[in-house]
C-alpha cells in the first residue's frame, strides 16, 4: 500500500487526518452506520495496524446473510457444538474457518530446535525478546543466517525485493569467508546489542509502537513484546549492511 504523507506513521496530526479520510470512506460504502463505526476501529494510529482494503471487502458487510461481532466488546468465550458462544449471545454456525497462530518472524524459527554456542537455543535466548544482528544473523549461533527475520525492514517494504537483499548479502558474506579461509562466521555480542537498541530506538521516532499489532507479537499471548521490523526503510537498510561488508565484517568474529 502507498501512503499519500511521509509523515503519516511520525505525526499524530496528520495521522488523525489520513485516519478520518478512511473513516469517512468507509461510512459512504457501508451502509449501516454502527457497522461502518465497528469497521473503523480508533484503538490504533491508522496503518499501524493492517488495513483490509480488498476489492468488495467493505461492500460484503452490506449483505442481508452478513453479520459482525466487536469481539473487544463481545469476547469470544467459548466454542460449541452449535456455533460460537460470546460474552452475549451463541452465534449458531454450520461452518467455522479458523485463522489462528500467526506467529510472525520469529514463528517459523522458534518451531525449529535452533542451537548454537554451548548448546544455547534460540527459543530460549528469543524468550524474552527476538534479537538479531542486521536482522540477518544472531550472536552466539555461528554461520546461521535468517532472510526476512526480526531487525529487517522486510513486512514494511516490498518483501520481493527485502527477500532479494538479504539473500545476496548473505551469499557474497559466505563467499568472503571460504576466500579467506575461514570456516564460521558470528555476530558479535556488543554488535547484536548494538543494532537491537537502534531497530528499537527508530520504531519509538514512530507511531508503530502504539499498536498492540503482530508487529510486536501482541497476536500471541505469551510472546514478548518487542517492535521488530526495521522502520527505516529498504534504502536505508542496505546501506548499512553493504558499509558493514565494505570494511570487512568488522562487527563479526571469523574463525578458522
Amino acid at each position: 500500500m502507498q501512503y499519500p504523507f511521509t509523515d503519516l506513521f511520525t505525526d499524530a496530526e496528520v495521522n488523525r487526518v489520513a485516519a478520518d479520510f478512511v473513516r469517512e470512506k468507509i461510512r459512504s460504502v457501508v451502509s449501516d452506520p454502527k457497522m461502518a463505526e465497528t469497521l473503523s476501529p480508533r484503538s490504533h494510529p491508522f496503518g499501524t495496524k493492517r488495513m483490509c482494503v480488498e476489492d468488495d471487502y467493505y461492500q460484503t458487510f452490506n449483505r442481508e446473510n452478513v453479520s459482525l461481532v466487536d469481539l473487544s466488546i463481545d469476547a469470544i468465550e467459548e466454542i460449541v457444538p452449535a456455533g460460537v458462544k460470546t460474552a452475549m449471545s451463541l452465534h449458531r454456525l454450520d461452518m467455522l474457518v479458523l485463522a489462528t497462530g500467526f506467529d510472525a518472524m520469529t514463528g517459523a524459527l522458534t518451531a525449529i530446535d535452533i542451537r548454537g554456542r554451548g548448546g544455547v537455543s534460540l527459543r530460549e535466548k528469543w524468550n524474552t525478546g527476538s534479537r538479531t544482528f542486521l536482522g540477518m544473523t544472531v550472536a552466539q549461533f555461528p554461520n546461521l543466517f535468517t532472510v526476512t527475520g526480526p531487525g529487517s525492514p522486510s513486512v514494511l517494504c516490498n518483501m520481493v525485493s527485502a527477500i532479494e537483499q538479504s539473500v545476496e548479502w548473505i551469499g557474497d558474506c559466505i563467499n568472503h569467508v571460504e576466500e579467506k579461509g575461514y570456516s564460521a562466521i558470528e555476530a558479535k555480542q556488543s554488535a547484536e546489542d548494538s543494532w537491537v537498541a537502534h531497530v528499537s530506538d527508530a520504531a519509538d521516532q514512530t507511531l508503530y509502537p502504539l499498536a498492540n499489532s503482530w508487529y510486536v507479537g501482541a497476536n500471541v499471548s505469551d510472546k514478548a513484546r518487542v517492535f521488530m521490523p526495521y522502520v527505516n526503510g529498504l534504502k536505508a537498510y542496505e546501506e548499512v549492511c553493504q558499509e558493514e561488508a565494505g570494511k570487512g565484517y568488522q562487527s563479526f568474529t571469523l574463525t578458522r
